[in-house]
Formats: C-alpha cells, structure tokens, sequence
C-alpha cells in the first residue's frame, strides 16, 4: 500500500528535524516508522497512532510562554490536540492554542513554523505523533474557552522549563533556540 501524502510530507519534515535532545531523536525515529503506515494520518478514529498538533504559544515580546494545566494529565502543558477534517497540521495547531489559551494567536509565518516533534502515549492506548509549531499572542490575561481548563497562565521561559515534563521541555528548547532566546 503507498504511503499517505500527508504522511510523506510528514515524513520528509521529520526526518530534516535536528533533534534538540535525546528524547526528540527517539521521536522521530517513531514517526518515521509509525507514519508510513497510517490510513488516514490526522484521523483520531482511523487508528491508534494518529498525529496530533501543538503549539508553544510565545508572548508578542517573546519573553513569556502560556501553559495550561491538563485538566485529565494534571500537568502543564502546552495547547494542543487531534487534527480537524480538512485541516492541516498549523492550523490545528492554531485552533487548539485559540480554543485553549483563549487568546487571539498567530504564526511566526504563512504555512506556521514547525519547530518540534513528540512522539507519546495518548488515552484509552493511541499513540500521538505531536507535530508542535510556535505561535505568537498577545500578553494580557487568557481567558480560555468554556469547557477547556480555565487554569491558563503566563510563565517565564525559566519557569515554564522548571514545570516541563520532558517532552514539553524539548519543544521549549527548540522555540528558544529557534527564536535566538
């Protein structure tokens, strides 16, 4: 069976991805194996590995980052979630930050700018392949949507790497270095 187009373009993205950490290595390893093999790749119901979409949500100064405590994981975590229909990668990636910051976001650029990748377990046993972009917000207060954690917050890149897990913590890595933090 050929490998999906959305797959394949993964793929080759991925597979350029200098890993900022041990942690990222082993993740692209996993995509690159996992995701020539998906039907439908942003299809949370086509299988149980799936990709999914993230986004490190930067103040406009670039001097803070906006977290929200995982209402099911009870940790801090960036934004982000499962792929609409019809949507790419950014812009689930977008509407996940919109949805759970509560704020107005935006990419670095046109398209989004795909800055890390993280491969971990999912509930009820799926596997996400978490395509993370950087995005951009206004620093004033969030105030996220009904039904999503109304623990939002601004933290400074020294807290927000203090509270990381270490998957979180690669993809602050990769925004700093990418942003020359």
């Amino acid at each position: 069976m050929p490998i999906h187009r959305d797959a394949q373009h993964w793929c080759e993205l991925v597979g350029a991805r200098t890993p900022v950490d041990e942690r990222e290595r082993e993740s692209i390893e996993k995509f690159l194996s996992l995701a020539p093999i998906l039907t439908d790749p942003f299809n949370e119901h086509a299988d149980l590995v799936h990709i999914t979409a993230s986004a490190i949500v930067v103040s406009d100064a670039g001097d803070k980052v906006a977290l929200h405590m995982h209402k099911r994981l009870n940790m801090w975590l960036q934004p982000g979630g499962h792929i609409e229909a019809g949507e790419t990668a950014a812009q689930g990636a977008l509407r996940e930050a919109e949805e759970e910051i509560g704020l107005p976001v935006r990419h670095e650029s046109d398209g989004g700018v795909f800055v890390h990748v993280d491969v971990h377990a999912g509930p009820k046993g799926h596997t996400h392949l978490d395509l993370r972009y950087v995005v951009r917000a206004p620093d004033v207060a969030p105030a996220p949507a009904a039904g999503e954690s109304q623990l939002v917050q601004w933290f400074s890149w020294d807290e927000a790497e203090a509270i990381a897990d270490v998957g979180l913590l690669g993809g602050l890595r990769a925004t700093k270095a990418l942003l020359g933090i």
